[in-house]
C-alpha cells in the first residue's frame, strides 16, 4: 500500500500527525508513506524506510475558501493530492479543510462516473456490542438534491454491505418524525423516491434519538443536518463522561463505588468516544481519501490512518463501482 498524509492540517498540526504516523509505521512496516510538510518537522522519519518526506510551503487555513485553496499549489493538501497522482497511491489522508479536501478531490482525483455529489461516511457506534451503523452525509455538502439523498442512500447501503459483509442494509432517513409526511422540504421529496427504489431496503424516517440503539444499518441525511447530527453525538457523549466523572467525585463513598463500577465505565467510554471512529471517507471520488476530524488528536489521528488502511484492504472502491454498476 501507499498512503500520503497531509501532515500539517487540522487544528492542533504536526502535533498530532507525528505521533500517529509513528504508531502506524510500527503497526504496518510495509506500508510505503508519502509524509507532507515542513521538512524540519518531519526530520525524525528521514531515515526510515519506506518513508519519503514531500516539501510543502504553507497551510491552508480551516475556513479556506475552495476555489482559493485549489490556487495554493505549495500548500500541504494541495501537494499532497499531486504526491498522490503522481505516485498511484491508495490512501490520502487530512485533517485540514473539508471544504478545501472536497474540491480538491472532486477537481484532481475525480468523481467516479455516475456519482453527482460524493458525501462523507463514517461508522458511529451503537449500545449493540460490535454492531455500528453509518451516516452519510457528514458534511461535504451544505444542501443538497432529492436526487443526491436517494445516491447517498444507495452509497450508504453498497458501503456498509462491502465493509461490514452484510446484504440488504435497513435504510433509515434522518427526519424529526417517524410518520412519512415528517421532514424538511428535501427529505420530504427525497422519501418517495427512497420508497420506490428497488436497490435498497428502506425503511422509513427515523428520529436522531434512536439510531444508537444499534437497529438500524444507514441513516441518509443532507450534509448539513448530518454533521449536526454528529457534533451532537459528539458534544453529548463528551458532556455525559464529565458528567459520569465528577459524580464520582463527590465523596469518599462515591470513590470507592467507581473502583466497582471501573470495568464498566471505561468499557462505555471506550464504545462511545468518537476518537476511535477513525475518519470519514470521502465517497464518490475515485480514490481512498480520508477526511481525519479537524480537532485530531494522536489517537484520533491513529483512528484515521487505520481507517484507510481498512477501507483500501477491502479494495471499497473498487468494489463500489462494480456494486454502482
Amino acid at each position: 500500500m501507499k498512503f500520503v498524509i497531509d501532515m500539517m492540517g487540522g487544528d492542533s498540526g504536526i502535533e498530532a500527525t507525528i505521533g500517529a504516523t509513528k504508531e502506524f509505521i510500527k503497526r504496518h512496516p510495509n506500508v510505503e508513506l508519502f509524509l507532507i510538510g515542513d521538512l524540519n518537522a518531519l526530520e525524525t522519519f528521514k531515515n526510515h524506510n519506506n518513508i519519503h518526506l514531500v516539501e510543502s510551503k504553507t497551510v491552508l487555513k480551516m475556513d479556506v475558501d475552495p476555489l482559493t485553496a485549489l490556487k495554493e499549489k505549495d500548500s500541504s493538501l494541495m501537494v499532497a493530492i499531486e504526491t498522490y497522482l503522481a505516485n498511484n497511491c491508495d490512501c490520502l489522508i487530512s485533517a485540514g479543510s473539508t471544504g478545501a479536501l472536497l474540491s480538491a478531490a472532486i477537481f484532481k482525483i475525480k468523481r467516479i462516473p455516475g456519482i453527482t455529489r460524493p458525501c462523507l461516511i463514517t461508522s458511529f457506534p451503537t449500545i449493540k456490542k460490535n454492531k455500528k451503523f453509518v451516516v452519510c452525509d457528514l458534511g461535504a455538502n451544505n444542501s443538497n438534491t432529492k436526487e443526491e439523498l436517494l445516491q447517498f442512500a444507495k452509497m450508504g447501503s453498497i458501503y456498509y454491505s462491502i465493509v461490514y459483509q452484510e446484504e440488504n442494509p435497513k435504510v433509515y432517513l434522518l427526519s424529526n418524525g417517524t410518520e412519512e409526511e415528517k421532514g424538511s422540504p428535501v427529505s420530504k421529496e427525497a422519501y418517495p423516491l427512497l420508497k420506490d427504489c428497488k436497490s435498497i431496503n428502506f425503511k422509513g424516517n427515523i428520529e436522531a434519538r434512536d439510531p444508537l440503539y444499534g437497529d438500524i444499518d444507514v441513516l441518509v441525511s443532507d450534509g448539513y443536518t448530518g454533521n449536526i447530527f454528529l457534533k451532537s453525538v459528539e458534544g453529548t457523549a463528551k458532556v455525559m463522561s464529565k458528567m459520569i466523572k465528577d459524580a464520582f467525585k463527590k465523596n469518599v463513598l462515591t470513590m470507592i463505588g467507581y473502583l466497582f463500577s471501573k470495568k464498566g465505565i471505561n468499557e462505555i467510554k471506550e464504545k462511545m468516544d468518537y476518537k476511535n471512529v477513525g475518519g470519514a471517507l470521502l465517497m464518490g471520488v475515485n480514490g481512498v481519501v480520508i477526511k481525519a476530524h479537524g480537532s485530531s488528536d494522536v489517537r484520533s489521528f491513529l483512528s484515521a490512518l487505520e481507517n484507510g488502511y481498512k477501507l483500501v484492504e477491502v479494495d471499497i472502491v473498487n468494489k463500489f463501482k462494480k456494486e454502482l454498476a
